[in-house]
């Protein structure tokens, strides 16, 4: 009888340990603050079109005018706004540009440069820099800021950043702009 009694006390107990490794490496699974971060692959956007261009506020100091292309914002799997923007300079030369922003780190990518005739040309640049609130790139801040991130989180989706874009309607208080 007592060896009866050892075996089910052995048995019980190789179950309750299988059971508690079993949910160790669940929660191991689904625990994201270990793994590292992974940027997903990028696809260009066709190019803006003008009617899809809509202009966003960056500074009084501003020697460029800034707009984005609503058709290209996303929000990716990995976390990072994509957008396509256009810049035109006070003497009227355009840039067009894809981009990221990661509000995680509070960093942007380049990605590509749009040529004049819709195509793109791949950044060398392919790294991701920290987001500075000078003037001389003060549309990325304002981007991250009044649109796109709420301290390190995605504010919303895609959508919700486009309507925010389209009303003017910014995340910051007007004081901190």
């Amino acid at each position: 009888m007592a060896d009866k009694f050892h075996t089910v006390v052995a048995a019980t107990l190789l179950m309750v340990a299988a059971v508690a490794h079993a949910q160790s490496r669940f929660e191991e699974d689904f625990d994201d603050k270990d793994k590292p971060w992974q940027e997903i692959a990028v696809q260009l956007p066709a190019a803006p079109q003008p009617g899809d261009l809509v202009p966003f506020y960056v500074s009084a100091t501003a020697t460029q005018s800034f707009a984005i292309d609503t058709r290209s914002v996303s929000v990716g799997q990995d976390g990072v706004i994509r957008y396509t923007l256009a810049a035109v300079s006070d003497a009227g030369a355009k840039n067009i540009s894809y981009e990221g922003i990661r509000c995680a780190t509070y960093e942007r990518k380049l990605y590509a440069f749009g040529r004049n005739d819709g195509s793109w040309s791949r950044s060398h640049r392919d790294q991701w820099e920290r987001i500075q609130s000078n003037a001389a790139n003060r549309q990325h801040a304002a981007l991250t800021k009044d649109f796109f991130c709420v301290e390190k989180t995605v504010a919303g989706s895609a959508e919700d950043i486009v309507q925010r874009l389209r009303q003017g309607q910014t995340l910051a208080p007007q004081s901190n702009r």
